[in-house]
């Protein structure tokens, strides 16, 4: 549908507030927006004249639009931001930060474990986090061990073993890491205290902690217990040094989230600092790519709910450096020109400055910088990809078909980061009927790594498959059936992404879209890509070619093959004499195939 007549239905779409989905001729989604009235925003993009390139551009690719009614702005807000998150439209506001942080899990069972995790499990555990820092994490939990008594085993410590007796007391609780509830000594109401305890320091809420260490100090005293009265004093000791290791700015002041953004060209960058009881206990700087001219106010309010939900803020209270409407309900929104919370907006700024200028060299580096050797760029892929050897030899495989029909793979050899165009590879797929990549993909790399096996031939260090989990997985059972395991590394790159998958790794790897060694295996990809497709169209036009003159009754493969060979192509072989045709198959073939095409 074109975007005059939208112009003329829009007054039909409702009055109310909600999302509205913009797709294109083929169905992808172009955009996701938000509106407090639908049938307003919707008409704005075909009525007004004063709109960008961009917004152009986008408007001429509607086809068709979707739109959800919900019940207030607040919920249009966060189901926008929800949706764009998931699906990643080509025209919204991209945030970029694709990694994955860990977790510290409080797991549901009886005398919770405690430990660090990067997957999120729905079975009523409590997952605390993300943090930002796999190291400061492990020194957190290092702490924790020092400070509370927990225990890191994983038995099963139901009420049933417990009563019977199943299991005995270890090292850790001799060496006062855990007061042995396995046997009985330790109740799970006692257990549950220092749960309670480990919750407040991962919260950064210390206060509580030191009081309870303060309290059992006094009490082991008075009792005359003075060792574990030494022993909590230390306990507050380890508590009180890693308090003065946080940033602290005011123990008075509330929860706060404080953003701040800064925009250069098409690129804004957003710090975010998080507080609790006066620390702040998390940092993150991401950065995003605007494509519709979205003003300062968009983009920040953007940032601020996928920033809030990704690091489970439930602050009531955001500081920011301009006043926006921003739609949550009971969110305080501060603006400040004294006191600590302008100080804490203006290190904010001086991160957020920071990060952008750290941008702008990477970014000029990167132009400066003359092209890399291939030895030094394989060396950084050696590293960027974790492999056990350099990768100076690269096969990658792709398959290409119509609708089942016309189904080849093709490989192309690298060395030494160069095409070796003498190694590439065509396969015509023998085993497989219809339409199916996977088993297109196990059957291409087996052919191939057989031969490699049979001839005694090198492996290569890396195999990329060109596709996701399905075909990587495909590529893996045809190398375990080889036993070949172990010989080569075995990655697949999912197009949409461009995430890179490892054989035996469940997440995948996303390296930066300026990463010497991404560029690479995109490179090597997309001549995979471009190799299989010429060899596909090559062999298509060949097949239509013989399926046209082999319906003439009475002309063999022979035939046509000298036909093909003097002529090129069946479109000059019809146009021929018959006679030109009886100069290459004969008189008799001739007139049987001059006649068939005049018909």
């Amino acid at each position: 549908m074109l975007s005059e007549e939208f112009k003329n239905i829009a007054h039909s779409f409702p009055p109310q507030p909600g999302i509205y989905k913009y797709f294109d001729k083929k169905d992808s989604l172009l955009y996701i927006g938000k509106a407090k009235n639908l049938r307003k925003r919707i008409s704005s993009y075909f009525i007004k004249q004063n709109i960008n390139n961009k917004t152009i551009e986008l408007v001429n690719q509607i086809f068709r639009i979707e739109i959800v009614v919900v019940d207030s702005e607040q919920d249009a807000f966060f189901l926008e931001n929800s949706l764009i998150k998931k699906f990643q439209p080509k025209y919204n506001i991209n945030l970029k930060d694709d990694k994955t942080y860990p977790y510290i899990v409080i797991k549901n069972e009886p005398f919770p474990r405690i430990f660090l995790t990067r997957k999120i499990i729905n079975d009523g555990s409590e997952y605390l986090g993300p943090f930002t820092s796999v190291f400061q994490l492990h020194e957190l939990l290092q702490f924790i061990k020092q400070t509370i008594p927990i225990r890191n085993c994983t038995l099963n410590l139901s009420p049933k073993n417990i009563e019977k007796k199943k299991f005995k007391i270890c090292l850790e609780y001799h060496l006062g890491n855990c007061k042995g509830p396995c046997e009985g000594l330790q109740t799970a109401e006692d257990y549950q205290k220092n749960i309670a305890q480990i919750k407040n320091i991962l919260k950064g809420n210390l206060s509580p902690v030191i009081q309870y260490f303060k309290y059992e100090m006094n009490s082991f005293s008075k009792n005359m217990q003075f060792e574990k009265a030494e022993q909590a004093k230390k306990k507050i000791e380890f508590l009180t040094n890693y308090q003065s290791k946080s940033v602290i700015v005011n123990p008075k002041l509330s929860d706060l989230d404080i953003f701040y953004i800064l925009k250069k060209g098409t690129t804004a960058c957003v710090n975010y600092l998080k507080v609790q009881s006066g620390t702040i206990v998390q940092t993150k700087t991401i950065h995003s790519q605007t494509f519709l001219g979205e003003s300062l106010e968009e983009i920040l309010i953007f940032a601020i709910a996928q920033l809030r939900n990704n690091f489970k803020s439930v602050a009531k209270e955001i500081v920011i450096p301009f006043r926006i409407n921003y739609p949550e309900i009971g969110i305080k929104v501060t603006v400040p020109k004294i006191g600590d919370k302008q100080k804490l907006l203006a290190l904010s700024e001086k991160n957020a400055t920071y990060f952008i200028g750290e941008q702008e060299k990477k970014r000029r580096l990167h132009l400066n910088t003359n092209e890399i050797t291939p030895n030094t760029l394989l060396q950084k892929m050696k590293v960027e990809l974790h492999l056990p050897e350099t990768p100076t030899h690269i096969e990658c495989f792709d398959n290409s078909n119509i609708q089942g029909a016309f189904p080849v793979a093709a490989m192309v050899c690298f060395k030494n980061a160069i095409a070796s165009k003498k190694d590439y590879r065509k396969f015509k797929i023998k085993t497989v009927k219809g339409i199916d990549d996977f088993a297109s993909m196990k059957e291409t790399v087996y052919r191939r790594y057989k031969r490699v096996l049979d001839e005694k031939l090198p492996f290569p260090q890396l195999i990329i498959i060109d596709g996701g989990k399905g075909q990587l997985n495909s590529a893996k059972q045809a190398l375990q059936e080889l036993n070949a395991i172990g010989k080569t590394t075995l990655i697949g790159l999912a197009k949409k992404e461009e995430e890179i998958f490892f054989a035996n790794d469940t997440q995948s790897l996303k390296l930066p879209l300026d990463s010497k060694s991404l560029q690479l295996i995109r490179k090597i990809r997309d001549e995979a890509h471009r190799f299989v497709i010429r060899f596909h169209r090559n062999k298509r036009s060949k097949d239509t070619f013989f399926n046209e003159l082999e319906m003439i009754k009475g002309v063999g493969n022979e035939t046509i093959n000298l036909l093909l060979k003097q002529f090129k192509s069946v479109i000059s072989i019809k146009k021929q004499t018959e006679e030109n045709l009886a100069t290459v198959v004969g008189k008799a073939k001739a007139k049987i195939i001059y006649t068939s095409f005049q018909k």
